[in-house]
C-alpha cells in the first residue's frame, strides 16, 4: 500500500507527571496498529506548551505530515481549573431551575463545598415548568418569569446560565429547557447558557451541578481549544483537531468548547482503551473482559475493560472536587502504589508496608537505585533483579531480603485486594499492564487467568487518545405498555446509532457498546433506557457548534477570561460556616445544642442522623442525602429544627406522623414540594430508616411548620409498607384505624383523603395505587395520634440513635479505625447484648428484580482470607474472623441472614424485625440494596429490634419473617434490646 493512501493519527494524553504522545497507523491491512513514532516530556505548568513538545518531538519522527488524519488530545486544563480553584478561569454561573411548586427547599448549589460555591455561585431563579415522569407538564414555562430572571442575570454581569427542568432527559418533545435557552440568548445577547439534559442523565441536583461546572467552564474552554487549534497550524498540522472524552470517544473542539466536563477522568479512560486496542494486535487474545492497571510514579488507576473495548463506567453518582454529580465517568479505583512508593519496615514487628506516600516525580534523585537515600518500590524491584536496566543496581544490593519479600507480598496483596473489588464475578479474568510502573506487578495475581504486558505500554494512554472513537448516546424514559421491551430497546439503539452517524461515525463501523434496560420502582408501561453506540470516525469533518463563532474567537484570544463581576453572596452561602471536624478529637468534644430540653440540630448534628439513619434504612429506606442537603441549607439561613423527648408532650397532645411514598427515581428527580398537614403539637417519624428519617424535620422547622419532633419513630428502621409500623402493631382493629383517615399530596394540586379499609394491608396497597396515579411521589399523612397512645406505640429515642451512630462512623474515619468500625458501632448502639457483627466479607454474588414496585433478591458474602482481608489490623485488637457465607434476601430491606459454614452447616444468624444493615468496610457508609455490586469489602451489623415489634404475637406477624412469606423461618432475638440513651437527656446538665 502507498504512503499517499496511509491514516496515521497523532494521539496525545496529559498526565501528572509526563505528557505522552505516539503516532498511530490506522491503515487498513497488516500496518495498521504500528506505533510509528513516541514521545514522553514533562508536564509543563503551561499544559499547552507540554503538549506542543510532546508533539513536536513525535514529527520529527516522521517524514509526511499530510498523511495525519486527526490530532486527538487528551487533556486536565479544565479538571486542574475546578481542582486549583482558578478565578481566572472559572466564572459565575446562573441557574433557572423549571420545577414549578417542587425542588424549592434545595435550591441550586445546595450541595456544593464552601469555597467552590463561594466563587461560583451566582443568582438563582425557581420558575414554573419541569416535567412528570410520564412526560406530561408539571408547569408550562412562563416567558414574563424568564425575561424578568434575565434581567437580573443581566444587571448582576455573570456570563453563563444554566436551565435545568426537573426530567428534562426525557423531554423530547415540549422542550422546556431549549425554549427558556432561546429566550435567554434572545434577551441577553452573547450569553452562554448550558441545557441540563446536554449535559447529564436522571437526578436533577446531581444533573444540575454537572451543568453549573461545565458553564463555569465555558469561556476558559473556547480559549483553550482555540490554543489547540492554532498550536497545530503553528506546527503546520493540516488535519482536524478533537478532545478525547472520559467514555473513551472523541469530541470536536467546537464540542469540547460546549461541554469541557466531557474531558473530565479521559485520562484513565485513554490508558484502558489504548490497552484494548495493543491486546487487540496480539495474536490469540480475543476481546474480553479485563482489568487495566495503569501503574504510575505515585499512583495506580485500576479500571475495568469490557469486550467492547470501552471502560466500565462508574456508579449513576460520583463525587469530584466534593460536588456530587452523575455524568457519565469511567469506574476507576487509585491506589497508592507507584515506582516512587515509600517502602518502611515496622521496628517492633517487622512488617513491611508499601506507600502512600512517595517521592513521585523525584524519584531520580532521591531513590536509593538512583543515589538518593529513600527506599522506594523501584529499589525493591531492582534489588529482587527483575528490573536490571533501571538505575545502578550496585546502590540496592544492601537491601535485606526479608524487605524484598516484605514489601513483594505488601505490593502483591494490596494489588489482589482492588483487583478483586473490580471484578464482577468471581470468574478469572486477565490484566493488562500498563504505565512505567508496571514493572512492580507480579507475573502471577490470585483471581487473574494471566498477566499481560504489551510492546508500548508505557505509552497505553497516548495510543488511546489516538483511537478514540465517535458517540451516539441515548438515556431516556420509553413507553412498553403496548410493544415488548426488546422492541423498544431495537428502537433506542437504532436512535443511538443515527446520532453516532450524525456525529461523524463511519456508518460501516458504527456498533452498540452498551445497552440497559432499567425497571422504575412503582411503575409499569415504562422503563428507562441508556443506550450508547460508538464507531470510528468517518474522516468527514462535523459541522462546527455555531456558538464557536469569530466574535467569540476575538474575545477568547486576547488572553485570560475578562475579569469576574463582584462576587455576590447569597444568604446561605454567607451564613456563619459550622464547626468542621478535623481531627477525632473534635468529634469527641463536640456537644450537641440542648436549650430548655429542645435539641436544636447544627449541620454536623445532621450529617451525623443523615448517616445513622442510612444505616438503620437496613438496605431500604432510600438515601436520605436530598433531604439532608435540604435541612442543611435551612440551618445555613437561619432557620431552627427542634427535637425533643416525649416527655415534653403534653398528656392530652396531638401528635402528627407521615412521609414520603414513591420511586427513588422520581425522588431524585423532582425533589420535595410542599406536601404538609395540619399543625399537631409535635412531629413523629413514620420511619427512622433512610430519607423518611428526617423528612418531618423540614416541616418541623421555623420556616414552615415549627413543630419540634420527637426523638422517636413507628418503626425503628425502614420497611417496604405503611403498615408495618408500631402504630399498627398496636391497633388490633386489623382495620388500619390508626392509620385512617390518611391525606396523600402531589404536591401540585392534587390531594386524595382515605377513610376506611377492610384489612390494614389493604391501605398500602390503595395508596400505593393511588401513588402512581399522582406522579410516582407523594406526601402521606396519617391522623395524628393522643400521647398515650404514642407512647406505647413509638420507639423512643431513635433519632438520638441515628446520631451516634453517625457519630461513631465520623470518629472510626479519624482515628483510621475502620478496622474497628463493628465494635465501634456495637458499642453506639448499645452495646453487645444488643447487637453485634455478623459477618465480615467480600460479596461474591447479588440478584435483583422488580415486583409489584419492591426491589427483590439476595446477596452472598463470602468471608475474607487472611490474605485478603483489610490490611490495617491492629496485633494487640484482633479483629473477629468469619468462615464460610452469609446469604441475605431483602425486599427493598434486608430481611434475614442465614450463614453456610464451610461444612455446608447453614445456621440463621438473624431476621427480621431485628435490624440487618451491610455497610462498606472501607469507609464506613451504608450499603442500600441497589448499591451491592460484587467484590465490596462490606460489615454486617446485626441490632435487635425494639420491644414494640418483638412483644406481641401480632408485633412479629406485621414485621417478623413470615410477613414476608418466610413461614417455615422462626423469630429469634439476636440479644437483648437495650433503649437508646436521649442525646437530649446527656447533654442537657451542660446547657
Amino acid at each position: 500500500m502507498s504512503s499517499v493512501h496511509s491514516i496515521l493519527r497523532l494521539g496525545v494524553d496529559v498526565g501528572g507527571t509526563n505528557t505522552d504522545a505516539v503516532l498511530l497507523d490506522l491503515s487498513e491491512g497488516s500496518r495498521r496498529g504500528q506505533v510509528l513514532a513516541s514521545a514522553k516530556h514533562l508536564t509543563t505548568a503551561d499544559v499547552t506548551l507540554g503538549i506542543q513538545n510532546a508533539i513536536e518531538s513525535v514529527l520529527t519522527q516522521t517524514q509526511n505530515k499530510s498523511n495525519i488524519q486527526a490530532l486527538c488530545i487528551g487533556t486536565t486544563h479544565f479538571v486542574n481549573a475546578l481542582v486549583e480553584r482558578d478565578p481566572r478561569r472559572l466564572d459565575r454561573v446562573a441557574v433557572i431551575r423549571l420545577c414549578g411548586p417542587f425542588t424549592h427547599g434545595t435550591p441550586p448549589f445546595v450541595g456544593f463545598p464552601h469555597e467552590l460555591r463561594d466563587l461560583l455561585e451566582g443568582p438563582h431563579f425557581l420558575l414554573s415548568g419541569g416535567l412528570q415522569i410520564d412526560g406530561s407538564e408539571i408547569a408550562s414555562v412562563v416567558v414574563a418569569q424568564v425575561e424578568s430572571a434575565c434581567d437580573e442575570i443581566n444587571r448582576q454581569g455573570i456570563h453563563a446560565v444554566v436551565v435545568s427542568s426537573v426530567f428534562a432527559p426525557i423531554d423530547f418533545e415540549i422542550q422546556q429547557e431549549e425554549t427558556v435557552a432561546a429566550i435567554v440568548r434572545k434577551r441577553i445577547q452573547g450569553m452562554d447558557v448550558v441545557c441540563s439534559k446536554d449535559v447529564a442523565a436522571i437526578g436533577l441536583l446531581e444533573r444540575e451541578n454537572a451543568s453549573i461546572l461545565n458553564a463555569a467552564l465555558l469561556r476558559y474552554a473556547k480559549k483553550t481549544v482555540i490554543g489547540f487549534e492554532k498550536a497545530a497550524q503553528a506546527l503546520e498540522l493540516k488535519c482536524s483537531v478533537f478532545i478525547t472524552s472520559n467514555d473513551g470517544t472523541l469530541l470536536s473542539c467546537a464540542q469540547a468548547a460546549r461541554l469541557p466536563i466531557r474531558t473530565f477522568s479521559s485520562g484513565p479512560t485513554n490508558s484502558m482503551r489504548g490497552a484494548a486496542f495493543l491486546a487487540a494486535l496480539e495474536s490469540g487474545i480475543s476481546k474480553q473482559s479485563a482489568l487495566v492497571v495503569d501503574i504510575g510514579g505515585t499512583t495506580t488507576d485500576i479500571g475495568m475493560l469490557l469486550p467492547s473495548g470501552f471502560p466500565r463506567q462508574a456508579a449513576a453518582h460520583h463525587e469530584f472536587c466534593g460536588v456530587l454529580l452523575n455524568f457519565s465517568m469511567p469506574h476507576v479505583t487509585s491506589i497508592g502504589l507507584g515506582g516512587g512508593s515509600i517502602v518502611r519496615e515496622d521496628p517492633v514487628t517487622h512488617k513491611v508496608t508499601v506507600g502512600p506516600n512517595s517521592v513521585g516525580h523525584r524519584i531520580t534523585s532521591e531513590s536509593l537505585v538512583f543515589g538518593g537515600s529513600t527506599l522506594t518500590a523501584t529499589d525493591v524491584v531492582v534489588a529482587a533483579g527483575r528490573a536490571s536496566n533501571i538505575g545502578d543496581e550496585s546502590l540496592v544490593s544492601g537491601i535485606g531480603q526479608s524487605i524484598i519479600e516484605g514489601a513483594q507480598s505488601a505490593i502483591k496483596k494490596m494489588l489482589q485486594n482492588y483487583l478483586d473489588a473490580m471484578k464482577t464475578s468471581s470468574q478469572d479474568i486477565p490484566v493488562y499492564l500498563v504505565g512505567g510502573g508496571s514493572i512492580l506487578a507480579p507475573d502471577v495475581l490470585a483471581g487473574i487467568s494471566r498477566v499481560h504486558r504489551f510492546p508500548h505500554f508505557d505509552v497505553a494512554n497516548a495510543v488511546g487518545a489516538a483511537i478514540a472513537q465517535i458517540s451516539g448516546i441515548i438515556d431516556s424514559f420509553e413507553d412498553t405498555s403496548t410493544r415488548t421491551i426488546v422492541q423498544v430497546r431495537a428502537d433506542v439503539e437504532a436512535r443511538a446509532i443515527a446520532r453516532a452517524i450524525a456525529s461523524g461515525a463511519d456508518p460501516h463501523r458504527v456498533a452498540i457498546v452498551e445497552s440497559e434496560v432499567i425497571p422504575i420502582a412503582y411503575t409499569t408501561g415504562r422503563c428507562r433506557f441508556y443506550v450508547k453506540a460508538a464507531g470510528d470516525w468517518s474522516g468527514v469533518t462535523s459541522p462546527s457548534w455555531p456558538e464557536v463563532g469569530d466574535t467569540l474567537r476575538v474575545e477568547a484570544s486576547t488572553g485570560e477570561t475578562a475579569c469576574r463581576p463582584q462576587m455576590v453572596a447569597s444568604a446561605a452561602a454567607s451564613a456563619a460556616v459550622a464547626p468542621v471536624m478535623h481531627t477525632a478529637s473534635d468529634i469527641l468534644e463536640y456537644e450537641p445544642r440542648i436549650k430548655r430540653r429542645e435539641w436544636l440540630l447544627s449541620e454536623v448534628d445532621l450529617e451525623w442522623i443523615a448517616d445513622g439513619c442510612y444505616v438503620l434504612g437496613c438496605g431500604g429506606g432510600g438515601s436520605p442525602l436530598h433531604t439532608f442537603l435540604e435541612l442543611r441549607e435551612l440551618v445555613r439561613s437561619g432557620e431552627t429544627v427542634r427535637v425533643i423527648d416525649f416527655s415534653s408532650v403534653t398528656s392530652n397532645g396531638l401528635v402528627g406522623w407521615g412521609g414520603s411514598m414513591g420511586s427513588p427515581e422520581v425522588s431524585s428527580e423532582r425533589l420535595l414540594g410542599s406536601e404538609s398537614i395540619a399543625k399537631p403539637e409535635a412531629l413523629c417519624g413514620l420511619e427512622i430508616g433512610g430519607a423518611n428519617g428526617m423528612i418531618n424535620m423540614i416541616l418541623g422547622s421555623t420556616k414552615y411548620a415549627n413543630i419540634p419532633c420527637l426523638d422517636g419513630d413507628f418503626m425503628g428502621r425502614a420497611y417496604p409498607t405503611w403498615h408495618q409500623t408500631t402504630a399498627n402493631v398496636y391497633d388490633v382493629s386489623g382495620t388500619g384505624a390508626k392509620m385512617l383517615p390518611s391525606t396523600m399530596s402531589s404536591g401540585d394540586g392534587n390531594v386524595m383523603i382515605m377513610t376506611k379499609a377492610k384489612r390494614d394491608i389493604d391501605v398500602d396497597a390503595s395508596l400505593r395505587a393511588a401513588c402512581v396515579e399522582m406522579g410516582t411521589h407523594v406526601g402521606l399523612a396519617s391522623r395524628p395520634l393522643k400521647a398515650d397512645y404514642v407512647d406505647n406505640a413509638m420507639i423512643k429515642n431513635t433519632v438520638s440513635l441515628s446520631w451516634r451512630i453517625g457519630r461513631a462512623i465520623a470518629l472510626a474515619r479519624k482515628q483510621s479505625s475502620l478496622s474497628r468500625i463493628g465494635s465501634i458501632l456495637v458499642d453506639a448502639v448499645g452495646g453487645s447484648n444488643s447487637a453485634r457483627v455478623l459477618f465480615m466479607g467480600k460479596i461474591t454474588d447479588v440478584g435483583r428484580r422488580l415486583y409489584k414496585g419492591h426491589t427483590i433478591g439476595e446477596v452472598i458474602i463470602t468471608a475474607l482470607t487472611v490474605d485478603d482481608d483489610i490490611d490495617d489490623d491492629d496485633p494487640d485488637r484482633p479483629m473477629e474472623r468469619f468462615t464460610g457465607t452469609l446469604t441475605i434476601p431483602f425486599k427493598n430491606e434486608n430481611l434475614y441472614a442465614e450463614h453456610t459454614a464451610d461444612d455446608a452447616i447453614t445456621t440463621m444468624v438473624a431476621t427480621v424485625p431485628d435490624l440487618i444493615s451491610v455497610l462498606d468496610a472501607q469507609n464506613g457508609s451504608a450499603l442500600g440494596t441497589p448499591q451491592y455490586k460484587y467484590g465490596l469489602r462490606v460489615l454486617v451489623l446485626g441490632i435487635t429490634a425494639a420491644p414494640q415489634w418483638t412483644g406481641s404475637e401480632r408485633g412479629i406477624t406485621l414485621g417478623g419473617p413470615s410477613a414476608f412469606g418466610f413461614t417455615h423461618i422462626p423469630y429469634k432475638p439476636l440479644g437483648k434490646y437495650t433503649q437508646p440513651r436521649s442525646v437530649i437527656e446527656e447533654y442537657a446538665r451542660n446547657s
